[in-house]
């Protein structure tokens, strides 16, 4: 095995081990913010010691272990400031104060996962906090990792997962699962937080690069383990569903260049059959026994694209008609937009641009680049090529997206 490839097998042994080890220790402490502090350092500790000393027998005990040890020292430094102060002022006696904690070699083993991301995506922080969190703590990715990802300086995401955890522990918040009558509600907050990093992984927002492979994959591996332990949630296996028939298209959306290639030119043979093959049975399964919900439906129509050998044997009515119960039952601008394009291949492009017009007053998507670049892709089908460059440019003016950029300039141009 190559060096490259031990160090990203640690490195995936350690996201996975970093929330079993987490939750141990605030399982036993409820010190959420310094547990996951001292698991940050057991991890950097590991990243360093084991390529060289090889990895231990009991990798979770090892990681339990040294962040226990960090967490024990942080405490007994507390204390010891705590004494001195109180000494000082005379106002309690040293044996009122917190005490160390208790050994943890004996930790069982326990999923804790899904009370993580119930904690991570507290109602009380923002959805920007509630993604940082989720992939600091539950994702084992570092400050450094989720700062390039998300093209901010690693300062203002350390601030920025500082102050959640600042939150979280001025919230009360414990490290339980929350109450059944709450858990629904949560869980939708947790499924989004998942959609979301899988999204900005797979077209991101900003930035030189189409994809940001390392959130794809992340958000896949969250919402397996979430899957594994909800397997009969309808919501959780569609949400699984659509992360793995939209990322199997991953390989044939770039040019070698990285330029953007649309999906009805993309070269279907680079799709991931596997991951089509896998989706396709979970959305087919969970449609015959679960209440139908707005990922489920997304998953559906991914899954109409993936069984189509060819853009020319898609089934566009049956995506128009996915899409009307996907706008019934959660509607959106973004599930109008990509309905909209559903209904011009079915019914005309005059059509398409009529549903589309709805989306004019709404302000959620002033100044959104994708609804001028669909109009332009409809007024180009519809043979209008002025009105087709002149939206491609002003959804070119309005992404910050590099590649997008290139690819809608691109376009205007060809027209021209």
């Amino acid at each position: 095995m190559t060096t490259d490839a031990r160090l990203e097998g640690l490195e995936g042994l350690l996201r996975e081990l970093a929330p079993q080890a987490l939750g141990a220790l605030a399982r036993r402490y409820g010190q959420f913010d310094a547990c996951e502090d001292a698991v940050q350092e057991a991890l950097l500790a590991a990243a360093t010691q084991w390529p060289d000393e090889g990895i231990p027998d009991n990798p979770r005990g090892w990681l339990i272990t040294v962040a226990s040890r960090r967490l024990t020292d942080e405490i007994r430094g507390d204390t010891a400031r705590r004494r001195r102060e109180a000494a000082t002022a005379a106002l309690v006696p040293p044996e009122a104060l917190v005490t160390p904690p208790p050994d943890v070699h004996d930790e069982p083993e326990q999923d804790d996962t899904l009370t993580l991301l119930f904690l991570c995506c507290h109602p009380s922080l923002s959805p920007a906090s509630q993604v940082a969190l989720t992939l600091r703590a539950v994702g084992g990715l570092t400050t450094a990792q989720i700062a390039t990802a998300f093209l901010v300086p690693e300062s203002t995401m350390a601030q920025r997962i500082s102050r959640a955890k600042a939150t979280i522990k001025s919230a009360g918040a414990r490290f339980v699962l929350p109450p059944e009558d709450e858990r629904e509600d949560r869980l939708r907050v947790v499924l989004h937080v998942l959609y979301l990093v899988f999204n900005e992984g797979y077209t991101a927002t900003s930035g030189p690069e189409l994809q940001r492979g390392e959130l794809t994959r992340e958000a896949i591996r969250l919402a397996r383990d979430l899957h594994l332990l909800l397997p009969d949630d309808g919501e959780v296996t569609g949400l699984l569903a659509l992360m793995l028939l939209t990322d199997a298209r991953r390989a044939a959306r770039t040019r070698p260049d990285g330029s953007l290639v649309p999906l009805a030119e993309q070269d279907r043979s680079l799709w991931d059959a596997g991951s089509i093959t896998e989706g396709v049975a979970l959305i087919t399964d969970i449609l015959s026994r679960t209440r139908l919900g707005p990922y489920q439906l997304q998953a559906a129509i991914a899954a109409v694209h993936g069984e189509a050998p060819d853009a020319g044997a898609t089934d566009w009515p049956q995506i128009v008609a996915l899409y009307e119960l996907l706008a019934q039952v959660a509607p959106n601008p973004m599930v109008t937009l990509n309905q909209a394009v559903a209904v011009a291949m079915v019914r005309g492009p005059v059509a398409g641009l009529d549903l589309l017009a709805t989306l004019d007053g709404d302000a959620r998507m002033a100044g959104h680049h994708r609804l001028d670049a669909v109009r332009a892709h409809l007024h180009e089908m519809a043979g209008d090529l002025d009105a087709a460059r002149t939206s491609y440019r002003s959804a070119a003016r309005r992404t910050t997206s590099l590649p997008e950029r290139r690819y809608l300039e691109g376009r205007a141009e060809r027209l021209a």
